[in-house]
């Protein structure tokens, strides 16, 4: 159970911190999508939901390729003694990633359902842009941005495929899937067990949130 309840507890932390890493770059290329039309928004919008069609483990392969060693953001960390494979930090990144996608949809929803006279009449007594966003925009879009992140945190929570490429299965970086994956492969079947229902009902409770945000 002591097992089950540190995997469970490591799980729900890095898919926070995840999907709060995942939050202001996709607030912003949300609210891009949503305001603006310009060259290369298509090509925008379907790299960020590649990640949504790619396999998992094919993430994971390009994130190797920009976190290991060899790799733009591998060498910039090392440089300062931060190593990202195989540890905590690349768990989270890679929970970002899968994440985004979902999060990005959400909340540009959010944004396009927002009435743009009230931005309008903020910026008319004399709210700058920075203010009018968020001060108007972000409140009234908030439904969209709060369901945008429960849906990222539930996809975080379940991510397998992309997390045990760079992170592994190592018992300090061993999330809930990772760690079902392993039970499974070892035949440890009842603890399998309790961690799907451990998982299922995290994601059913983030999913339920998700869905009365969306409806309400």
């Amino acid at each position: 159970m002591s097992d089950t309840l540190q995997v469970a507890s490591f799980t729900v932390a890095m898919a926070t911190l995840a999907t709060l890493v995942a939050l202001p770059p996709g607030l912003a290329v949300a609210w891009v999508l949503a305001r603006w039309r310009f060259t290369g928004r298509v090509v925008l919008e379907t790299l960020v939901s590649l990640p949504l069609v790619l396999p998992p483990v094919a993430t994971g392969l390009i994130l190797i390729a920009i976190l290991g060693r060899r790799g733009p953001l591998g060498r910039l960390f090392a440089q300062l003694g931060i190593e990202l494979m195989f540890t905590w930090r690349a768990v989270v990144v890679a929970m970002a990633v899968m994440a985004l996608p979902l999060l990005v949809r959400s909340a540009r929803a959010g944004f396009e359902q927002v009435d743009r006279r009230y931005e309008q009449i903020a910026a008319t007594l004399g709210a700058g842009p920075v203010r009018v966003f968020f001060t108007v925009t972000l409140p009234l879009a908030r439904r969209g941005l709060l369901s945008g992140a429960l849906l990222g945190f539930s996809r975080a929570i379940g991510e397998f495929g992309a997390t045990i490429m760079v992170a592994g299965a190592l018992p300090s970086t061993r999330t809930i899937a990772v760690a079902i994956y392993t039970y499974t492969e070892t035949g440890q079947q009842a603890a399998a067990a309790l961690l799907l229902v451990v998982s299922a009902t995290i994601a059913f409770g983030a999913l339920l949130l998700s869905n009365r945000l969306e409806t309400v």
